[in-house]
């Protein structure tokens, strides 16, 4: 593994090395704040987690890789912390986390996903609307609507793109 490879080929060859649960475990460690060894920070962050090691303040990156590791690697243990995680104070870590809860689909992050539509930066609340639409239902049109009017085209975007998947797995259920 060269810490210039993709995210996605790092963890991968993490889960062959280490095993996935452990890869889980210390990207849980992370997005909680923790060290979870240096060879991991690699892993999780690649090229830029070498200036940490180098010396450069972490401030909140650790925390985004460990999230940003859960969307190769997952199991059950870390729903907690990424749900805690969509409240973190920095808001790479909520986008993140966002992201996360809509690839794993974890719906009992919903309720968390609606308070971050009204979210102070444009990325979180792009990013919540688009999870909404992974694990949203029918009810959640009408708060994704409000979007249609935010000041940033990306948000407004995301929550027609996030009705529209409500909307598409509605029919389908319907469809089944």
């Amino acid at each position: 593994m060269k810490s210039d490879d993709t995210p996605a080929t790092r963890v991968s060859a993490a889960i062959a090395s280490l095993g996935e649960a452990e890869v889980v475990e210390r990207a849980i460690a992370l997005l909680a704040g923790f060290n979870a060894g240096e060879d991991f920070l690699l892993v999780a962050g690649g090229e830029h987690a070498k200036g940490i090691l180098d010396g450069a303040p972490p401030l909140y990156w650790p925390e985004v890789w460990g999230a940003r590791v859960l969307l190769y690697a997952w199991n059950d243990t870390a729903v907690d912390a990424v749900t805690a995680g969509l409240q973190n104070r920095a808001w790479r870590v909520r986008e993140m986390c966002a992201r996360v809860v809509g690839s794993r689909v974890l719906l009992a992050a919903a309720s968390m996903l609606r308070e971050l539509l009204t979210d102070e930066v444009a990325r979180v609340r792009a990013a919540g609307a688009r999870a909404l639409g992974e694990v949203g239902d029918a009810t959640d049109v009408e708060l994704l609507k409000r979007l249609f009017t935010d000041a940033e085209i990306d948000v407004r975007r995301a929550g027609q793109q996030a009705i529209a998947r409500i909307e598409a797995r509605g029919a389908a259920t319907a469809a089944n």
